[in-house]
C-alpha cells in the first residue's frame, strides 16, 4: 500500500488552465537572461495564443505522470563580481557569485504551482539569510 503512494493529489484542471498559465507568463518579467536553450520570457510572451494552450496541456501531462524533464533541472551558473574596486585588485574565485540561470518553462510550472499554493506556503522575509 505504501509503495503505490506518491502523496496528496493534484487535481489538473485547476491548477494548469489556459488562463492561469496566459496569466502566469504575461506577468513575468522581461529583460532577463536567456535560458540554455536560448529561449527568454519574451519568446513566450510574444508568441501565438496557442502557446498557453498547449504549455497548459504539456504542464497537465506532468502532474498526472509524475515525471519532471530533464530540460527543467539544466540551468548554467554565471559569475558575477562582488567586488565594486575590481580594477585595482587582481580577482580570485572568491571575489564572485553566482546567479543560477533555471529553462524559462520550468519557471512558468513554479509560478502556477505557487499562484495556486500560496495560501499553504508560508515564507519569511529572512528566508535567504538578508
Amino acid at each position: 500500500m505504501r509503495e503505490a503512494y506518491r502523496g496528496l493529489a493534484i487535481p489538473n484542471n485547476n491548477y494548469f488552465d489556459t488562463e492561469s498559465v496566459s496569466r502566469v507568463i504575461l506577468d513575468m518579467k522581461r529583460g532577463k537572461a536567456a535560458d540554455i536553450d536560448g529561449l527568454t520570457v519574451e519568446h513566450l510572451q510574444y508568441s501565438h495564443p496557442v502557446l498557453a494552450v498547449l504549455l497548459s496541456k504539456f504542464l497537465k501531462l506532468i502532474v498526472s505522470s509524475h515525471y519532471i524533464p530533464a530540460s527543467f533541472k539544466c540551468g548554467y551558473i554565471v559569475p558575477i563580481p562582488k567586488v565594486k574596486d575590481s580594477r585595482t585588485k587582481a580577482m580570485c574565485c572568491d571575489d564572485f557569485r553566482g546567479t543560477a540561470i533555471s529553462p524559462v518553462l520550468s519557471k512558468v510550472f513554479e509560478h502556477c504551482l505557487l499562484t495556486h499554493l500560496q495560501s499553504f506556503v508560508v515564507a519569511n522575509d529572512n528566508q535567504f539569510g538578508f
